[in-house]
């Protein structure tokens, strides 16, 4: 016992004197595995606390997280946290080119802040093809108490994790993966690990209430919408947005969002609906908003939504836009930095292959089809190992080369502002995402980017996020300053072709080295590979 009071105050001994003085949040995560029944047959999933989906962590800006992650399982773990920039903190992104996974039957303490953030994310297993059997969820960021929320206070808050599921074990899927071959088409949708009719949300008549939806899924973009109910959009990944109401909401691979709904219908219960989008079998699964006062169980069928429409959800995507008279975790107006008017340094075209290497199944960037090292990347620039990977081994642009292997790292300056093009040449949607950083979305149109389709670029409210989809045969194009060193993920959150190699790393690098631009590593830092043996720091 006094082995452990003394780990635990040398950890918030450690973080005090990297990230302040701020309130810390402590959270201790027991990973096992359990079986359930979310689509009716029993699967082997991940639990969080014997939970499924796992606990939200619920915080404030600028607050140390500290979370414990016992390792149950019976093969190595990772937990990454989608949308949590870790300033000047790579060391914690939770990815294998940051850190060594946990082995089986031991802990990490991830210690961490969520800096000048606020607003809704999620966060899930990144190692291993986990991901498919759970071990996922919530987290709310909330505004510090004298920063003004665009809003009232809401009568309560529900987080809401949608996403497509398999009935195999990930276990099989990964290795169908394996093998070669593509996963086929998914058996269901879940809405907070429930099959259709499982999840309800209880609301009363008369009050608001905010729902912060987040696509957990593997493949599927998903919408989601509530019958005889607007819902007015107030937040994207930490990002307070114009008011619109949509009567249903495009939801993309990883993306977050956060919406107010008022219950001011006569009382009785009604569908909450989510189905899949851009896919010739349609899946659909449903929850319930429960009046209090209601007495009327749902009934008749759940209101249709948008299945393959195209220019539906890209004018959608179009008119999210950023409230630039509300102040974000600062007490600033968000528009008080204007993005449109610094002058861009660099173009970077990321553009998706697909194909098929020694008879197996790969998909590209660029023409690089990604390959994990033996070291995670991070520790290995650390340590200054060689051989582990090459800066420049993908092209800023694709190049029309055959698709190759490589670990692929490309190389950045520390605070330049510069221009990332998605290009998707393909005929399905696909959704991109970059840790360490949000991003303005300011263009996304049909066929190829050109440099004249900066003319018709978003300068002035584009949103800030960290996930953006790229629709069929089209490009989506974002500005991001890069002021934040470390070796960061860009990747692919349709999770097979992630997993089969479309992704890469952004080494954003700050040739001072301290700890002014980027912490020191972690005393309590896993080391493996070639990094295995070395020395961490002392206290």
């Amino acid at each position: 016992m006094k082995g452990l009071v003394l780990y635990w105050f040398i950890v918030v001994i450690s973080a005090a004197a990297v990230n302040g003085e701020s309130p810390y949040r402590f959270f201790t995560w027991n990973v096992t595995y359990g079986a359930i029944y979310p689509l009716g047959v029993p699967q082997q999933v991940i639990l969080i606390n014997g939970m499924f989906p796992g606990p939200d962590i619920e915080c404030v800006t600028n607050d140390n997280i500290i979370v414990n992650v016992y390792n149950s399982l019976t093969e190595p773990f990772l937990i990454s946290w989608d949308g949590i920039q870790q300033r000047r903190n790579s060391w914690q992104d939770g990815v294998y080119g940051t850190n060594c996974p946990i082995p089986p039957g031991k802990n990490y303490t991830y210690v961490m802040q969520v800096k000048d953030q606020i607003g809704s994310f999620f966060y899930f297993p990144s190692l291993a093809f986990h991901k498919a059997a759970g071990g996922f969820g919530g987290i709310r960021i909330l505004s510090r108490p004298l920063i003004p929320v665009p809003f009232a206070d809401p009568a309560g808050e529900f987080t809401v994790l949608i996403g497509d599921w398999f009935k195999q074990n990930h276990t099989a899927l990964r290795r169908i993966l394996d093998g070669g071959q593509r996963l086929g088409f998914p058996d269901g949708v879940l809405i907070n690990g429930h099959g259709s009719g499982g999840a309800t949300f209880t609301v009363e008549q008369g009050k608001t209430y905010r729902f912060r939806i987040s696509n957990v899924g593997l493949t599927t973009s998903l919408n989601f919408r509530i019958e005889g109910h607007g819902m007015k959009l107030v937040e994207v990944e930490g990002t307070h947005t114009i008011q619109n109401t949509y009567t249903s909401l495009d939801v993309h691979l990883g993306q977050s969002y956060s919406v107010l709904v008022t219950a001011d219908q006569p009382p009785k219960d009604y569908y909450i609906v989510v189905s899949t989008r851009f896919t010739d079998r349609v899946l659909t699964s449903t929850a319930v908003l429960h009046y209090s006062n209601s007495a009327t169980p749902v009934s008749g069928t759940p209101p249709g939504g948008p299945t393959t429409q195209i220019d539906w959800s890209l004018n959608q995507a179009r008119s999210i836009r950023t409230n630039l008279t509300a102040s974000g975790p600062r007490p600033n107006p968000q528009g008080s930095y204007h993005y449109g008017l610094i002058n861009l340094t660099r173009t970077i075209q990321l553009s998706s292959t697909t194909a098929v290497l020694n008879r197996k199944q790969r998909y590209a960037v660029n023409s690089v089809s990604f390959v994990p090292a033996d070291t995670p990347l991070k520790l290995a620039d650390h340590f200054h190992i060689s051989g582990v990977f090459t800066l420049g081994s993908i092209p800023d642009a694709p190049n029309g080369a055959p698709v190759r292997l490589d670990t692929s790292v490309m190389a950045s300056d520390y605070r330049v502002f510069v221009e990332i093009v998605f290009q998707n040449r393909e005929n399905v949607v696909q959704s991109w995402h970059l840790d360490g950083y949000s991003f303005f979305v300011v263009g996304m149109d049909g066929g190829s980017w050109t440099p004249a389709s900066r003319k018709g670029y978003n300068l002035q409210d584009a949103v800030s996020r960290s996930t953006t989809q790229v629709y069929p045969s089209s490009w989506t194009a974002v500005y991001v300053m890069l002021d934040n060193v470390g070796m960061w993920n860009v990747r692919s959150e349709n999770w097979y072709r992630q997993y089969l190699g479309q992704q890469l790393y952004l080494r954003v690098y700050s040739p001072l080295e301290n700890i002014r631009d980027e912490n020191p590593i972690p005393s309590n830092a896993l080391l493996c590979g070639r990094a295995a043996g070395r020395s961490t720091r002392s206290l």
